[in-house]
């Protein structure tokens, strides 16, 4: 390989969402951009979380999240649930969906899940889940993956040996 891994990873078309989750009166929120949808009948979305996170206990918990589609115009929501820490839920108008997830209503639409199945994926958890309720909320186009940039700082998570072998 010629080109670091980081930058061919980039190239693979993938939107932006924030994953909503709760356990009762406990709710958080993370930004994900491996999202696919994996089923018509039923209709089953995939996506692809850190068992490290705090979200990832809650969304254990209770078995239910939402998935919600950022516009292109929605990098601050982006960073803002993409970063750690507690306070990243305060000042932010959150409704509920029918599984009791929380769902943004500024985002673009919303999926509302229930949990399926977790599969072990390296250093992430692949949690698939059947879509019960979806809405369309309001007009715009989806943030792509490559639009963010390094907001994840995905450089320094690829391994040092995976880059000296693309030199």
């Amino acid at each position: 390989m010629t080109t670091k891994l980081a930058n061919l990873f980039r190239l693979i078309s993938h939107g932006i969402y924030v994953i909503g989750v709760c356990d009762d009166d406990k709710i958080n929120a993370f930004t994900a951009a491996w999202v696919m949808q994996v089923s018509f009948d039923p209709p089953m979305l995939a996506f692809s979380i850190n068992p490290q996170h705090a979200s990832y206990q809650l969304l254990r918990a209770s078995g239910v999240c939402s998935v919600n589609v950022l516009s292109d115009q929605q990098m601050a929501l982006a960073e803002r649930f993409g970063s750690s820490g507690k306070d990243k839920m305060l000042g932010i108008d959150w409704q509920t969906a029918v599984t009791g997830a929380p769902i943004l209503p500024e985002a673009l639409a919303y999926f509302d899940c229930e949990v399926s199945t977790y599969a072990d994926a390296g250093d992430h958890q692949v949690v698939v889940c059947r879509v019960v309720d979806a809405q369309d909320k309001n007009p715009g186009r989806p943030m792509l993956y490559r639009q963010t940039g390094e907001m994840d700082q995905s450089e320094r998570l690829y391994s040092s040996s995976s880059e000296e072998s693309s030199s």
